[in-house]
């Protein structure tokens, strides 16, 4: 395809998951309610924890500005667009990529795509599970008498960017996999690193979480390492059918830089002189 073809068709893909989006903020504004009650829930349950266990809490959810109602409503009715609207746009994207992709790179993406999407959701679900126990505590260092005023784009910011943590931290072992399937990194270098990549979890865990309480770390920590000892496990598999194949053809010890070996088999012909060949007078032979 031409490239004024390739980029005729960016243009209408664009245009179709603008489009898209469109039409789902429009739709989420119509629940902006809802969508409201979801995303403060967690700050509600929060709150409601810590009045129940006898501190006393002065904190509230506020809009700065006249126009900042408005401006949020936007702001949340996008972000619901964009993600009712995300198998249309991701579409677009798969299919302007597609092309370009061999039969197994194709196979590989799809499996890539059933695997992650899941992944995805469940952190993202873990993630606002836990939101409330983060919270909690962030709002429990706040000093008696001194209230605690939160703009509501400042949380649905905050909200947002925990979710995500916890969406991409889930992730993580399915790269892992996809590293061993290309070669890069063997279960006998992970197995090694083992002690050393559960450390570094729970570092990552300590570092990417709202909170400091040991509960909320733990709830992004265990699931991790679950997924990285399952992701171990399909790395071992992959190797043992990988030497399984190496050795059905004869590739056992044999290095990836490692120059194979070209045989040479040369016809008895090949010995013959040729009819072209000069005698020794100087003249043609003849052709036997």
């Amino acid at each position: 395809m031409p490239l004024a073809e390739h980029l005729r068709e960016l243009r209408n893909r664009l245009v179709k998951s603008v489009l898209a989006i469109l039409a789902g903020t429009i739709v989420a504004a119509f629940f902006y309610d809802q969508l409201l009650d979801l995303l403060t829930g967690p700050w509600e349950r929060a709150i409601d924890n810590l009045r129940d266990s006898g501190q006393p809490v002065k904190a509230e959810l506020t809009f700065p500005g006249i126009a900042e109602p408005f401006t949020f409503a936007l702001k949340i009715s996008l972000v619901a667009g964009l993600v009712v609207s995300s198998p249309v746009w991701l579409y677009q994207i798969w299919s302007f990529i597609v092309p370009a992709l061999h039969r197994n790179e194709r196979r590989w993406s799809l499996l890539f795509s059933a695997i992650a999407g899941p992944l995805f959701i469940v952190g993202f679900v873990t993630g606002y599970y836990v939101l409330p126990k983060g919270i909690e505590l962030l709002i429990s260092f706040t000093p008696e008498g001194v209230a605690n005023l939160n703009s509501l784009s400042d949380y649905l910011s905050f909200v947002l960017r925990i979710l995500l943590v916890f969406a991409v931290a889930f992730e993580i072992p399915l790269f892992v996999i996809l590293l061993n399937g290309m070669g890069a990194v063997s279960a006998k270098q992970l197995a090694g690193a083992r002690a050393w990549i559960i450390v570094g979890t729970f570092v990552f865990a300590a570092v990417a979480t709202p909170s400091t309480d040991p509960i909320t770390m733990l709830f992004l920590a265990l699931p991790m390492t679950v997924l990285f000892l399952v992701a171990e496990l399909v790395a071992f598999l992959v190797d043992r059918r990988r030497a399984k194949r190496d050795a059905e053809v004869g590739l056992v010890g044999v290095s990836d830089d490692e120059a194979s070996e070209i045989r040479i088999e040369r016809d008895v012909r090949d010995d013959m002189p040729s009819p072209l060949d000069d005698d020794d007078t100087g003249g043609s032979r003849p052709a036997p």
